[in-house]
């Protein structure tokens, strides 16, 4: 199990650091590891009903965000990951979303992954706003 961990955590690294060239170029594709189920929850404030994406809406969405944030930087802050079993993981971490030292966004977030045919991709996420 330590070796599918250091596999996951050396992928989830990779991922990161795509986040960040996306930021900056656009390109979104290398972030598109999710699968056919794939969803992501949204939830607004306290008392709000939360959004709820859909593969298709959720890169639709990625792609309009990176655009919109063009040159930001995005940080994970106090990453925690946990192997489910060898082939489901759950990543926790505090999302930052900055542009020249002022911070944009911050979100919590957890992401819940699979290993399917050979490699790792999303099966849902979900955003919380910190305040």
């Amino acid at each position: 199990m330590d070796n599918q961990l250091n596999e996951f955590t050396t992928m989830h690294d990779e991922f990161i650091v795509n986040w960040n060239k996306a930021m900056i170029s656009g390109d979104t594709s290398s972030l598109e590891k999710m699968t056919e189920d794939y969803y992501v929850i949204f939830f607004n404030g306290v008392n709000e009903k939360p959004n709820i994406f859909n593969k298709k809406e959720a890169v639709s969405g990625m792609k309009q965000s990176v655009k919109q944030l063009s040159g930001a930087k995005k940080k994970f802050k106090n990453r925690v990951i946990r192997l489910k079993d060898i082939n489901h993981a759950v990543v926790f971490y505090e999302q930052l979303i900055e542009r020249e030292e002022k911070v944009l966004a911050r979100l919590f977030t957890i992401e819940n992954w699979q290993f399917t045919n050979g490699e790792w991709l999303l099966n849902r996420e979900t955003e919380e706003p910190i305040y």
